[in-house]
This record gives structure tokens, sequence and C-alpha cells, in this order.
């Protein structure tokens, strides 16, 4: 079992940035095994992909929406992937969620992390 906690949201005015943040544990758990995403939820709608960050060399890929604002990171030493996100608009607002999955059928979910954008 893996557990995944997400932290850093907060309600920022349009255009400022923020640094989310997503720890991974669990018993017998190796991180690099494991690829890493970010999704988002918005009141009303679906979640949808935000970004992913590969474990086995660190490839990454964005949605149009995000691309070029921002950035998926990982840091296997301390078990976490982060989302840098800059220029941040008022349709950014969402539930941030960290996701982890490896190539045996194991897929985890954070809790969430609201990340509020004010016009």
């Amino acid at each position: 079992q893996v557990q995944l906690v997400e932290s850093g949201g907060g309600l920022v005015q349009a255009g400022a940035s923020l640094m989310l943040s997503c720890a991974a544990s669990g018993r017998y758990f190796s991180f690099n095994h494991y690829d890493m995403a970010w999704f988002r939820q918005a009141p009303g709608k679906e979640r949808e992909f935000v970004a992913h960050i590969r474990g086995s060399d660190g490839i990454t890929y964005y949605a149009d929406s995000v691309k070029g604002r921002f950035f998926i990171s990982r840091d296997n030493a301390k078990n976490s992937v982060y989302l840098r996100m800059n220029s941040l608009k008022p349709e950014d607002t969402a539930v941030y969620y960290c996701k982890a999955w490896d190539n045996y059928g194991g897929t985890f979910w954070g809790q969430g992390t609201q990340v509020t954008v004010s016009s």
C-alpha cells in the first residue's frame, strides 16, 4: 500500500505562483519505480490530467492548458513529487490530486489539496 499526501495549496491572486508537494510512503515502496502525476478537479467538472513524470527516466508530459506555466519534478531521495505553478489563472482553481502508479497495476491517489485563484 502506498500513501500520498499533498500539500502547498492555498488562495492566491491571478498571476501568482504556488508550489504543490506530494510525499509518498509505504512498506516495501520503491518510489523510483512509480510514475507520478498531478490531476485536478474543479467544482462541477470531471477530474482532469495536469502533468506526468515518469519514474524510469524523468520524462514529463503536460496538459495543453498548463504547458509553459506548470512544471512537474520529482526528488527520488525524498520520495516526493512537486508541481510548480506559475502565472496562475482563475480557471486553475481546483482540488489538485497526486497519483502514483507502477507497471504491476498498483494505482494510488492522495486526498487532494485546494488551490483557489482569485481574479
